[in-house]
């Protein structure tokens, strides 16, 4: 069902399926399976799991799964009742965002733009459009030629749910594309394949582990502390400071291929500097003189 009608990801189906799995292994043990379980069990599961240690977003997670498991069973008529209905999620704090500063995020840049050859060329223009357009690495590392609008000012993203959006390309990153598609039509890998960034890889193309890996030694190059990047830390930094900016919410909600604006609206906590601007700029005591 994830795969044919949610069309869900790889990774997202590896992640019921070992979900479901241990709860599975758990009701065995206790005599029952998910077909006949009550909600008895299904608590007994969340506190063993809570007894565990495991984080409660990661068991706010697994219920949720669990969660869709019984619905489904329920809407194909394999059982009557929900025993998980009753059952009370974990609650989870949100935690804000990691993000890079704009001045990190630029000694970032210019310390891939510092690379020589096609590898340097290439990693600026990796940098370059994870900034500019705030994508997921895994659709970044599987971007194609095609891709790329005529005009080059945008890109056609596919995202989760195989769904399309449109992301505009900052005039830098535009630049550091055509550097990298000039460097690129010299590689011999290239002649043949669809891919912005091929490689000799059974996948055909940069992986996002390497973009990690590359992220990672470029951070050291532009003095930042590698435990604080990741390709999904400037995705972070896209929306973060387009928000602190003055972006409009729906806007930045589309371009990062949001299903819900709530998922969005974690970045109107991060917006700290634009906030201060609005106070100082709008609030009528913000300029009152000290002592008055």
């Amino acid at each position: 069902m994830l795969r044919a009608e949610r069309n869900a990801s790889a990774n997202t189906e590896r992640a019921y399926r070992t979900d479901i799995e241990d709860y599975e292994t758990f009701l065995a043990r206790r005599g029952t399976d998910a077909l006949k379980a009550g909600a008895d069990a299904a608590r007994a599961y969340m506190r063993r799991i809570a007894d565990a240690g495991l984080a409660p977003r990661s068991a706010a997670r697994r219920l949720s799964a669990l969660r869709q498991l019984h619905r489904f069973l329920v809407s194909e008529g394999l059982r009557g009742d929900d025993p998980l209905a009753t059952v009370e999620a974990p609650r989870v704090g949100r935690a804000l965002p990691k993000i890079l500063s704009e001045a990190e995020v630029g000694a970032l840049i210019a310390a891939a733009r510092a690379r020589e050859g096609a590898d340097g060329t290439r990693l600026a223009c990796v940098v370059e459009i994870l900034y500019s357009s705030g994508l997921r690495v895994s659709e970044l590392a599987g971007l194609r030629l095609a891709a790329l609008s005529r005009d080059g000012r945008f890109l056609i993203v596919r995202g989760k749910g195989d769904k399309e959006r449109l992301v505009p390309l900052s005039a830098p990153a535009r630049e550091a594309i055509e550097a990298w598609l000039a460097e690129r039509a010299t590689d011999p890998r290239a002649a043949k394949s669809r891919h912005l960034f091929p490689t000799s890889a059974a996948a055909g193309h940069l992986t996002a582990a390497r973009i990690a890996q590359l992220l990672k030694a470029l951070a050291a190059e532009a003095g930042i502390d590698p435990r604080r990047l990741s390709p999904h830390v400037l995705r972070h930094a896209f929306a973060s400071h387009l928000v602190d900016r003055g972006a409009d919410l729906r806007a930045v909600q589309q371009m990062l291929g949001h299903a819900d604006i709530a998922t969005t609206q974690i970045y109107t906590h991060v917006g700290g500097e634009r906030l201060k601007r609005v106070v100082a700029a709008h609030h009528p005591l913000a300029r009152r003189p000290r002592g008055s």
